[in-house]
């Protein structure tokens, strides 16, 4: 009998996207042989959720739960294919399902989630809907005394934006505005010092070459690099933001007036970062009569 390692069941688990245990016991089965595991795994029902898991979820909804002491607060993102699966309830109840056992897990990941028994509900789904699920990611914000701090949330009517924020001083009134603030202007940091450097190096080497072109001195392209960096910088840090409910006040002063501060914010938008596949349609028919004939 062959040793089945974590590293062949986790190969077998990408190549086909099934479960671990089902990867577990069908390498078992083919005592080792990755290509028959995957040809036995192929004969089996189970393999529908395995093809439909090389297919983009990039379509979905976020969720969020807080505390009733309002000190600590979870935002989840579950994926599906089309935007007609998420709005299905069996797949509205499995994200439900995902976001209680992060809320009551604290500590775990995607994978401590899908291994505490989220992942036989996710290839069920799968089976039942025809889609592909994916539970892509969690984050949570906490203070450990209620007396620290708020964490509140915002999520967008339907459900495709999602907002965690944490602050010191202020009430749930505040944090909820700003948090809505952040769904709506999606700045990328907090505060001017928390830009990535690299990324004011790439500015900065970008504005230069379009300065340069002005055929203006050195002395003053200098002053105009400098003046776009300021501008490009408070653009996409949240403090230095106009207020979206209020422009005549930045975020900077609505905390101030009211004695607050802002610890972290975590923003999520469904599917963003995911690449999608660009489907032509007409093309698809086409080959689909093509292949029939």
């Amino acid at each position: 009998m062959a040793n089945i390692t974590a590293s062949m069941v986790k190969e077998l688990r990408e190549r086909t996207g099934l479960g671990m245990m089902d990867c577990k016991k069908a390498l078992s089965e083919a005592d080792g042989d990755m290509e028959k595991a995957i040809e036995d795994l192929r004969k089996a029902s189970g393999m529908k959720a395995a093809k439909k898991a090389s297919r983009v979820a990039a379509e979905g909804i976020v969720l969020t739960k807080i505390a009733q002491d309002g000190n600590y607060g979870v935002v989840l993102e579950v994926n599906s294919e089309t935007d007609f699966a998420a709005r299905d309830d069996n797949f509205l109840n499995f994200a439900q399902e995902a976001l209680e056992l992060a809320y009551s897990n604290s500590d775990a990941d995607i994978a401590d989630l899908l291994s505490a028994g989220l992942e036989d509900t996710r290839e069920k789904l799968v089976q039942k809907i025809g889609e592909n699920i994916n539970v892509r990611r969690v984050a949570r914000l906490k203070f450990e005394d209620a007396n620290q701090g708020i964490v509140e949330s915002y999520v967008h009517s339907n459900n495709r934006i999602a907002v965690l924020i944490s602050l010191r001083g202020g009430d749930e009134s505040l944090a909820r505005d700003i948090a809505m603030h952040v769904a709506a202007v999606n700045p990328m940091v907090v505060r001017a010092e928390d830009v990535p450097k690299d990324l004011l190096a790439k500015e900065s080497e970008i504005y230069a070459a379009q300065a340069r072109e002005s055929g203006k001195p050195e002395e003053i392209i200098e002053k105009m690099i400098s003046g776009r960096l300021r501008k490009f910088v408070a653009e996409i840090s949240l403090l230095d933001q106009q207020f979206v409910k209020d422009p005549d006040i930045t975020i900077s002063k609505l905390l101030k007036d009211a004695g607050a501060d802002i610890v972290e914010f975590i923003r999520y938008e469904v599917g963003e970062g995911i690449e999608k596949e660009e489907v032509d349609f007409a093309e698809e028919v086409a080959a689909q009569i093509k292949s029939s004939k």
